[in-house]
Parts: structure tokens; C-alpha cells; sequence
């Protein structure tokens, strides 16, 4: 067969002279079609009139299911979702896997589980593929790509690991991952919406494999525009919050006590602790006993002790503490549109300080990023290097 000469394609942006580039549209590629662009301005800029095309080729239009609901930020749900993702019969199901319930009863707040060396071993292993399936996700992460792309990365990571995706169909969830982005707090459900250069965007990723759950969740920075003073100073205050609070988990330690280390740290970096949402036992139940309260002052029961596993997980907003849930009943948000980050470890403690289940690998994507030292501030070193080249997950090249 004879090599087909190059041809050199033009942009499809609106009245743009340029020659394409790589950039495609990703609605585009998910129905079968090619749509490149010369740059990310171009396609932002284009994309009120391109999204037209979607239409014609899918039989469906792209639109904010909620017209009339007063958001809060600029953030929109884009409709229609994807269809569920099936799960193959090989691999074991949770129990709302079918009907969305969860099929057990709430423990006792005081009745919190203490695991075996067998469920010790159980946990360590779904956390760790758990950080896999996470990290997976995370490289894929750019401007560009839809938050519905990235749960069907993650679906199809699960699968690949035996796993089931904890979120799909709990309590009615419609996908496997929760894409949480800008002012969402927690549990954005991955839509048509296309990732902007300038996002923060946080994943949580949950698995159930071998009966037992693995939870955790990392906030990213979505292409260079991201890297703001303050995205940062958000998104790092959130990072040292979760690091702070992990360091006091030993034997003895009252669960209500790390709302005090956490609000502590974020009060002093002028960020507010979302109070609405909690961390929370987990083994081979999805969210037990203990309830872990991020704020101040709370009346959290109970006292580590050395075999229980449970999550940390604060979610700080750069505004108000206040939230408001969208239509869908699942996308929380800030009141005031302020944005959020959040940042999620599942933990076992043990005899004398705890073991992080879901750590970071060392080439886990993302991770630290210096903090400004004054606002307004040119951000050059990422993980505590010079002028550390940062890709769309915000991880060095």
C-alpha cells in the first residue's frame, strides 16, 4: 500500500486563518468525529457555534438541564449525561449495585469496627489500586477533555483491576467517579462540560474489591492558567489541612479533635472548612461509624484505636462555608460561588501513629506546588523545583 502525502488541515475555528494543531474537540471524538483546532483560545472561543455540529451528528443537543436554578457560580451542568457504564458479571457488586440502596443500616456512632490482619490486608490492597485508578485519571486531565471522558478513564481502570467503581448507582449515583470542579464542594457528576485552562478540578475515586472499599480524592490544576496565586494558596492550604490533621492520628486520639487541627490551619490562611460533609469509617462497608467532622468544636464520638480504618477528607472554600445543592441532588456548592478545594486519604491506625493507605507513588501525577509568598506572585517552582514544567494535572513533565 502506497503512504497517503500529508495534508495539512485547517483550523475549525470560527473565521480562524491557522493551520490545526493536535487539539481536537472531545464531544467530537466521543460520536465519531474529527474536529481539530490551532490552540485552546481558539476552540474556547469557538466553541458557542462548533458545539452546533454535535446535534446533527448524535441526534441530541448539548444544554443546561436546569435553566431557571439559580447558580450560585459560572459553573453549568452540560446534559445529556452518558450512558450508565456496565460493569462485567465476573466482578463482584456491591450491594446498590442494581436498585442504588445501600442495603445496611447506619452503625451506632460509637460502634466502630476494628479490622483482623486479613482486613488489614483487604484494605491495603482496594486502597492501593484505589491510588492506581486515581492516578490513571489524574494523566488525563487537560483542557479540552470532558469530565464524562474522564469517568469513563476511571470506569474502565476499575474493570481493568476487578474492580466495581464504588459511586455507580449508590443511591442512585449515575457514574463512577465524582469530577468536582471550581466552586463544587463535593460529588459533581461527570457531564459534557469541557475542562477550561484556569479549572481546578478534584477527583474522587472509590473501589470495592474483595468486599472491601478503598476512598480518595486530590485536587488538580487544570493547564498553566491554573497556576494562580489563588488557585495555590487554595488548593495548597487544602493539601497542608489533610497533611496536619493526618500527623495527630495515633491511639487515643478524640475524632473530634482533628476538626480543631484542620479549621485551625485553614482560619489562619483566611479559607473557610466546609461543615456539611464529613469523613467517615469505611472497610467493607462504603461509609460507617466513625463520623469524622472537619470544623472546630464539633461532638464527634469515639477514640482511634489501632485496627480502624476511616477517611480525613477537608473540603476548605476561599469564600463562605455555606453550600447549596444543585437540581441534580448531588452537585454541592458554595453559596457565594467562591471556589474549593479538597484532598482525601483513607487511614488505618495503628499501634502507635496511622498508615496511610491511599499515599501518593513517586510518579503518582500532581502533588505540591509552593505557595505564593506574596499575591499577585509569578508561580516558578512546582514539588521545589525551578521552573518545573507543569502539565494539564499540574504534575511535573
Amino acid at each position: 500500500m502506497a503512504a497517503q502525502v500529508p495534508i495539512k488541515k485547517a483550523c475549525m475555528g470560527v473565521d480562524c486563518p491557522n493551520e490545526a494543531g493536535t487539539l481536537q474537540c472531545p464531544t467530537c471524538l466521543k460520536i465519531g468525529k474529527t474536529s481539530t483546532f490551532c490552540a485552546q483560545d481558539c476552540f474556547k472561543r469557538s466553541w458557542g457555534e462548533h458545539k452546533t455540529v454535535h446535534k446533527a451528528a448524535s441526534g441530541g443537543t448539548l444544554h443546561n438541564p436546569f435553566p431557571s436554578f439559580k447558580f450560585t457560580g459560572s459553573l453549568r451542568p452540560v446534559y445529556p449525561l452518558s450512558p450508565r457504564r456496565s460493569i462485567p458479571d465476573h466482578i463482584a457488586k456491591p450491594p446498590w449495585s442494581e436498585d442504588g440502596e445501600p442495603k445496611y443500616k447506619l452503625f451506632a456512632r460509637n460502634k466502630i469496627s476494628i479490622l483482623d490482619k486479613a482486613g488489614q490486608d483487604a484494605m491495603r490492597k482496594v486502597c492501593r489500586l484505589s491510588r492506581e485508578v486515581l492516578d490513571a485519571v489524574a494523566r488525563e486531565v487537560r483542557p479540552g477533555v470532558t469530565t464524562d471522558y474522564l469517568d469513563e478513564v476511571c470506569h474502565n481502570a476499575c474493570i481493568e483491576r476487578n474492580a466495581y467503581p464504588s459511586p455507580l448507582n449508590y443511591m442512585n449515583f449515575p457514574k463512577s467517579i465524582c469530577t468536582s470542579a471550581n466552586e463544587v464542594i463535593c460529588h459533581g457528576i461527570p457531564d459534557a462540560r469541557v475542562l477550561l485552562d484556569g479549572d481546578i478540578l478534584n477527583l474522587d475515586v472509590s473501589l470495592y474489591h474483595n468486599g472491601h472499599h478503598g476512598d480518595l480524592n486530590e485536587t488538580y490544576y487544570v493547564g498553566p492558567s491554573a497556576l494562580n496565586a489563588a488557585n495555590i494558596h487554595l488548593v495548597e492550604t487544602t493539601r497542608e489541612c489533610l497533611r496536619l490533621a493526618i500527623e495527630t492520628v495515633k491511639p487515643g486520639l478524640p475524632f473530634r479533635d482533628i476538626g480543631n487541627t484542620i479549621e485551625k490551619h485553614a482560619k489562619a490562611n483566611k479559607c473557610a472548612v466546609i461543615t456539611t460533609y464529613c469523613g467517615h469509617g469505611i472497610n467493607t462497608l462504603f461509609h460507617c461509624a466513625p463520623n469524622i467532622p472537619h470544623y472546630a468544636k464539633n461532638k464527634a464520638v469515639g477514640t482511634a484505636k489501632p485496627g480502624m480504618c476511616f477517611t480525613i477528607e477537608p473540603m476548605i472554600s476561599a469564600g463562605t462555608h455555606r453550600d447549596k445543592t444543585w437540581p441534580d441532588n448531588w452537585t454541592s456548592v458554595t453559596q457565594d460561588g467562591a471556589r474549593t478545594a479538597q484532598f482525601e486519604h483513607t487511614l488505618l491506625v495503628t499501634e502507635d501513629g496511622c498508615e496511610v493507605l491511599t499515599a501518593r507513588l513517586e510518579d503518582s501525577p500532581g502533588g505540591k506546588v509552593e505557595m505564593p509568598k506574596e499575591e499577585g506572585e509569578a508561580i516558578v517552582k512546582v514539588d521545589g523545583k525551578e521552573g518545573a514544567k507543569v502539565n494539564g494535572a499540574g504534575s511535573k513533565a
